[in-house]
């Protein structure tokens, strides 16, 4: 986990004037491969390079976190899709994410998931931006466990607990949208 910012932020609570009142800041969980981190199954990123992430940034804003590093999983790893149905299944113990190679890496990714809502709360992330189509991240559609390149409706076991814990996940082809909830908290 890393929180992704100046540390030398004037708005950081350790340089704040403790006799003025200041809002703490809302934080945003976010995949790290997002943020350019090296992450991602194939050893890659999906580095997103938008004005809105770079004010997050410089806001303080941003808690980077791979939830399948997070659980465990190297990098490379195989690729992995759910099968069953989709995250919420996974969380329940109906479906299953599936490697490439045949391996049951389901208790990583519960595992990831859980990490992953641990930073949230420690950290007081309001909402999530999460890379879409992922077997954790995916808040929109998932792979359907074929290998064929199927989507089907669903998340990914990471969107799913956050957002069964109250934690609001976008992806990021919905930063405008994350930055209008964003705006009415």
């Amino acid at each position: 986990m890393t929180v992704v910012g100046h540390s030398s932020d004037p708005a950081s609570p350790r340089f704040c004037d403790p006799r003025k009142s200041v809002a703490p800041v809302k934080r945003v969980l976010v995949s790290a491969c997002l943020l350019g981190e090296s992450v991602r199954y194939d050893g890659g990123h999906l580095f997103i390079d938008h004005p809105l992430i770079a004010r997050w940034r410089d806001e303080s804003r941003l808690v980077a976190v791979c939830p399948e590093m997070a659980g465990g999983l190297p990098v490379p790893r195989p690729a992995a899709e759910t099968l069953g149905g989709d995250g919420r299944g996974v969380l329940d113990g109906v479906a299953r994410v599936i490697a490439r190679n045949g391996q049951d890496v389901s208790s990583a990714f519960v595992a990831g998931a859980e990490q992953a809502l641990a930073v949230a709360r420690r950290n007081h992330c309001v909402l999530a931006l999460l890379a879409a189509r992922s077997p954790s991240c995916g808040n929109r559609q998932i792979y359907d466990g074929s290998f064929t390149g199927q989507l089907i409706e669903g998340q990914g076991v990471t969107a799913a607990l956050l957002e069964r814990s109250g934690v609001r996940v976008f992806n990021q082809f919905e930063l405008e949208d994350a930055e209008r909830y964003l705006n009415t908290l």
